[in-house]
């Protein structure tokens, strides 16, 4: 058994917290088609990924990128019925986190208001203690994730980031935080997350559960 110390546990929206990436392939479908007049396939908007939806419609539809994001969010909204709930035991593994005095807080490449929209749609918002959103500019999640740990003055060996696709990884490791990989969505690829040498790879959530049972020291009072 291994006892870890970590004051500060960094979570990704998308396929880590509830089944969110095809409520992003639906909703970028839909402002797509509205706005360009063609339809994207699942794989061709998941090579639009890294920047937020703001850069990704300022690079597809500059002349008319805002109304097209609020297509965007409109569909994303609507679409959330696809996802009404986090994935079974998150709240769980949430709960036990900060009875050990964890800090949590959200990293994610989403734009601000499709990561309101899911905080609040899966009820999760209460757990966090801050959210950290994508650029417009492309992916900036090691950047993000130093951002919050500096603004709470905790170390990056203190912390650890769980995220479901390989960059996630890449992330971490690049901004010194413990790399967990979330294998447990249908969409997540495990043998591409154990290539990118994450410290554990859980395929299921009850396996992070069991993990923070066994490996997390407390650390004081519930926070």
């Amino acid at each position: 058994m291994v006892t870890l110390r970590l004051t500060s546990v960094l979570c990704d929206m998308d396929g880590t917290l509830g089944h969110t990436t095809r409520v992003c392939w639906a909703a970028f479908r839909a402002a797509l088609e509205e706005h360009l007049g063609r339809q994207y396939s699942d794989a061709e908007i998941t090579a639009l990924f890294g920047p937020s939806e703001e850069g990704v419609f300022q690079r597809l539809v500059p002349d008319r990128w805002q109304a097209c994001l609020q297509s965007f969010l409109v569909a994303y909204e609507r679409e959330h019925d696809r996802c009404p709930a986090p994935f079974p035991g998150i709240e769980s593994a949430l709960r036990s986190l900060r009875s050990r005095g964890v800090r949590l807080g959200i990293v994610t490449g989403k734009g601000p208001g499709s990561a309101a929209i899911s905080l609040r749609r899966l009820g999760l918002g209460g757990y966090f203690d801050a959210v950290e959103t994508g650029s417009p500019k492309g992916a900036v999640k090691a950047t993000l994730i130093r951002r919050l740990l500096g603004r709470w003055n905790l170390a990056p060996e203190e912390a650890a980031y769980i995220g479901d696709h390989p960059s996630d990884m890449w992330a971490a490791r690049e901004a010194g935080v413990l790399p967990l990989a979330a294998a447990w969505a249908t969409t997540a690829a495990p043998e591409a997350l154990r290539a990118c040498g994450p410290a554990w790879v859980f395929g299921t959530v009850e396996e992070l559960s069991a993990w923070i049972e066994a490996n997390l020291e407390s650390i004081g009072t519930a926070v």
